[in-house]
C-alpha cells in the first residue's frame, strides 16, 4: 500500500510564563472620565463594518482615532512608566499601510470567537487593550495561549526573530483546533488597561452582546518602543 504523505510537524516555540509586572501590566481606572469617552464613541457614525456586516476577515465594527489626544497622552504616559521605554510610537507597515492603532473595535457574541495570534514584530513591540463596556462580564477579557501538541504536551508562546508573527513561525495559518490552550487569563473590567508585550499568543477571551450599546467595547494600541 503507498504511504500517505506525513503532515509536516509543527514548530515547538519558545516558552516564557507571562508574569505580571515583566510581560503584561494591569491598570485600572485609567481614564479620568470613562463614561464621557464611551458616550462620545458611542455617538460616532464613522464606522467601518467588518464580518459579518462585511465580507472582512475582521469582526465587528471599527473607528479610530478612538481617545482623544489628552486621554492618549495619559495611556501612553503608563506606557512608558510601566516599560521603562523612553520613547514609543506607532509603526506603519512596510507598505506603507496604518497599524488600527487607537482605534475601537466594537464586536458581540455571535461575530467572532477566541482567536489565538500575536502581533507583527515589525510594526509593535507592546500593545494594549482598554475596555470601555461597563456591563461586559469579566469572561470577556483578555487570554495569554501557548501551544498544546499532540499527546496534550505544552508548547510555547513566544514568537522571535527572525519570524514576525506566528504565521511565520509556524509555516502555516492553518493548524488544528486544539493546537492552543488557554494559560493566564486577564479579567474585563470597565476602564482597564492591558499592557502586554506582542509577541506572546494572545486572544479576546470572548465577546459580549448583540447592539451597538452592548457589545464588547474596547480601544486597542499598538507602539513601537
Amino acid at each position: 500500500m503507498p504511504r500517505l504523505p506525513r503532515t509536516p510537524a509543527i514548530p515547538v516555540l519558545p516558552y516564557r510564563k507571562p508574569t505580571l509586572g515583566r510581560d503584561y501590566w494591569v491598570f485600572d481606572d485609567v481614564l479620568p472620565d470613562a463614561e464621557a469617552a464611551r458616550a462620545r464613541i458611542l455617538a460616532r457614525d464613522d464606522w467601518s463594518e467588518g464580518y459579518p456586516h462585511k465580507p472582512e476577515a475582521w469582526p465587528g465594527l471599527r473607528t479610530m482615532p478612538g481617545l482623544e489626544p489628552d486621554e492618549l497622552a495619559h495611556v501612553e504616559a503608563l506606557v512608558m512608566k510601566a516599560t521603562g521605554a523612553r520613547r514609543i510610537w506607532p509603526e506603519t507597515s512596510a507598505g506603507g499601510a496604518v497599524v488600527n492603532h487607537n482605534c475601537v473595535q466594537v464586536v458581540g457574541r455571535d461575530e467572532c470567537e477566541p482567536r489565538p495570534h500575536t502581533d507583527a514584530r515589525s510594526v509593535c513591540r507592546y500593545a494594549a487593550v482598554l475596555y470601555l463596556n461597563p456591563a461586559a462580564p469579566k469572561d470577556c477579557g483578555t487570554s495569554f495561549y501557548r501551544q498544546q501538541l499532540p499527546g496534550g504536551v505544552l508548547g510555547g508562546n513566544t514568537v522571535a526573530a527572525p519570524h514576525n508573527n506566528l504565521v511565520d513561525a509556524l509555516g502555516t495559518r492553518f493548524v488544528p483546533a486544539d493546537s492552543f490552550v488557554e494559560d493566564v487569563r486577564v479579567a474585563h473590567r470597565f476602564n482597564r488597561l492591558l499592557l502586554y508585550s506582542a509577541n506572546l499568543i494572545h486572544t479576546a477571551t470572548g465577546y459580549w452582546g448583540s447592539t451597538l450599546e452592548d457589545k464588547r467595547m474596547t480601544a486597542v494600541f499598538f507602539w513601537m518602543a
